[in-house]
């Protein structure tokens, strides 16, 4: 027994170290294909043209093997983005680790900031701005883009399946009042409004134009589908290309807009998806629904371009920018005063940066507060940056969200501030502009523009952009254009116009505004009489027309200011300086609410109601005398004769 014993440990102990040397050699072949990979991405990032900068998800070797590596690519940039938390966190790999040989410079940047301005009227003007770009050309065939980092993939793929080389789409709910407000950082209409610049190689514009339009309508849960032929429009003039590229050509370029949209929690939810940190970090924290919808103006945007990759422009870029802009109306929010800090507008306060960000900052503008007289701003910031912003220098608090001291010992940022007086008249905007409808009756009317330009001594042009629908028929001889109560002749002028039921009015216009005047552009139009499939739901309502697009170059306020020119060197005056040159500014009116000739849609229910009458009482009853059957009945016998013929009955004799 015992030798039987010996023979079955010696077989246990054998079967022990056999496994014990096969995990050590699957390690050590681990290990070695490791080394490999590294090398191998060591050799492609140094064979690569200093041009080009490596993605960190895919390298030149996984280029060529790109449908063979699907699966290792993706994993590798889960692994990317995981070593770029750790980093951005602070967290340091140990030497044993595999993954601290090779960092792979990174093709896609990430950058945050929140801007908050007091304004005049008492209300609080905050703009989110995130910037991505990515290092990488989606219309190049050789290129293709298999894995995304920061970048949304929903808009990747729509560009490069559409060939898109600009897009920018905005949605908004109320309207900006210039007069009370000033000008916006990033000026849109009311409603939701679309224009695409698509390349030069589309054959069919008008094809991709409405699959695009279905596309975007899914991503952003938005009634862009609703886009057609008839509220679509070619501008010549009034758009250019915003990034790279020379193309003019107006062919390839669809701008539409949406009035009567309405902005709501559905397209806000998709919007802040396409960040890289979604809302879970960094100033998407601060986006909350209710209290971003329950404010006087809301408008959210996507912008996308073609730029340079960096200073010397060696290659092409996409850069993405979403914007939000925001204005609450603290006194009709309940709380009756002016200060404010964070936590009052979002219900919610700042805890750190997105960690995917290598820049996230508050700017607060302090311009009007020089000595601190107006507000108290805590905490306070020694970071201050002087720009030129809309042709005003202004000053702004600087707060860097990446660095710790900035939340303190809490690990919490609340900006609040405090004011001590009221502060002073606004400076009127150079450009203004207003719209409305006038004339009365259901036939004929007229649309009245105003233009103002509130500049004391210079003359600039402006481009007027009309897009009226089809069923406003305009009567171009009657456009007139008058100016301190002179006709003012447009120096440009091209008009399409419009088609029933297939294309919409195009006017644009170049006009000279003089200086401190009003210009006024008026047109008559004839309402049309639409078939009744046609009509809205509340046709009584009204139908709406899309606001009208003002352009121009504005000259600077900087050039306006007096005293510093008395305060500069004389040699200074020579020379031609970036501040006091011109700016470009976009304003839009208010949408129109038009009002057409309505049938009475009530008759048909009358038609319905008299007719079911008519059918119920005369033909009911004429039909009941044809079909029913009359008998004679004879009367009852007296009560004697019953009793008697019952008798009779019993006996058995015939009853009488």
């Amino acid at each position: 027994m015992a030798p039987l014993k010996w023979a079955w440990a010696a077989v246990f102990i054998l079967i022990f170290v056999s496994l014990i040397l096969t995990c050590n050699c699957d390690n050590v072949e681990i290990s070695n294909e490791s080394i490999r990979e590294d090398e191998v991405d060591q050799i492609a990032t140094q064979t690569a043209s200093p041009g080009e900068t490596q993605h960190g998800e895919e390298s030149s070797n996984d280029e060529v093997q790109a449908e063979e590596q699907q699966w290792q690519e993706t994993d590798s940039g889960i692994k990317d983005a995981d070593e770029d938390r750790r980093a951005d966190s602070g967290i340091k790999d140990f030497p044993g680790d595999s993954r601290s040989f090779t960092i792979p410079p990174a093709k896609d940047h990430f950058q945050e900031e929140l801007v908050i301005r007091p304004l005049h009227s008492g209300d609080i003007y905050a703009n989110f701005q995130f910037r991505t770009q990515l290092d990488t050309d989606f219309l190049q065939e050789e290129k293709k883009v298999s894995h995304y980092r920061l970048f949304p993939k929903p808009l990747g793929q729509v560009l490069s399946k559409f060939s898109v080389r600009e897009l920018h789409i905005s949605f908004t709910q109320g309207y900006w009042r210039t007069m009370q407000w000033g000008q916006p950082f990033i000026p849109a209409p009311p409603g939701a409004e679309l224009w695409v610049w698509f390349h030069n190689t589309v054959v069919d514009v008008d094809e991709n134009w409405k699959e695009l339009t279905n596309v975007l309508s899914g991503i952003f849960c938005a009634s862009l589908n609703f886009i057609d032929s008839t509220n679509t429009v070619e501008p010549s003039a009034s758009f250019k290309p915003l990034g790279l590229g020379n193309v003019t050509d107006h062919r390839f370029l669809r701008y539409a807009t949406l009035p009567r949209e309405i902005v709501c929690t559905e397209n806000l939810t998709p919007w802040k998806k396409l960040l890289p940190c979604g809302s879970k970090a960094g100033l998407a924290v601060l986006m909350k629904s209710e209290k971003l919808f329950h404010s006087s103006f809301h408008s959210q945007a996507v912008h996308i371009r073609p730029i340079c990759k960096d200073w010397q422009c060696s290659g092409t870029a996409w850069e993405l920018r979403q914007t939000l802009s925001v204005v609450f109306d603290l006194y009709t929010s309940g709380q009756g005063k002016k200060d404010w800090s964070l936590f009052k507008m979002f219900s919610r306060t700042l805890t750190e940066a997105c960690p995917l960000a290598s820049s996230s900052k508050i700017y607060v503008d302090v311009t009007d507060n020089p000595e601190g007289e107006l507000f108290d701003l805590s905490p306070a910031t020694p970071l201050l940056n002087t720009t030129v912003v809309l042709g005003d220098r202004r000053t702004y608090a600087v707060y860097d969200l990446t660095k710790a001291e900035t939340f303190g010992q809490l690990r919490s940022l609340n900006l609040l501030m405090r004011w001590k007086a009221e502060s002073g008249d606004m400076l009127r905007p150079m450009l203004h502009a207003e719209r409305y409808v006038a004339g009365f009756g259901l036939q004929t009317g007229e649309i009245h523009t105003l233009i103002y330009n509130n500049h004391p001594y210079r003359a600039f042009p402006v481009l007027l952009l009309e897009s009226v629908p089809w069923y406003l028929r305009l009567y171009i001889h009657t456009l007139t254009i008058t100016s301190k109560s002179r006709e003012n002749k447009p120096s440009y002028i091209h008009y399409q116009p419009s088609k029933d039921r297939l294309r919409p009015h195009l006017l644009e216009m170049l006009v000279q505004l003089p200086p401190h005047s009003v210009t006024e552009v008026t047109v008559q139009f004839e309402r049309a009489l639409l078939k009744w499939t046609e009509y809205t739901p509340d046709p009584n309502h009204g139908f709406y027309v899309g606001s009208s697009v003002i352009s121009a170059l504005v000259p600077s306020a900087v050039a306006m200011d007096i005293n510093s020119t008395q305060e500069r060197p004389l040699f200074s005056s020579f020379f031609h300086t970036k501040e006091e040159s011109s700016y470009f500014v976009r304003v839009y009116t208010e949408p129109l609410l038009v009002n057409l000739p309505t049938p009475d849609f009530s008759m048909p229910y009358n038609v319905i109601c008299l007719t079911c009458t008519v059918v119920a009482v005369a033909y009911g009853s004429f039909y009941n005398l044809l079909t029913r059957t009359f008998q004679v009945e004879e009367p009852s016998p007296p009560l004697a004769k019953r009793i008697a013929n019952v008798i009779r009955r019993i006996r058995g004799v015939p009853p009488l």
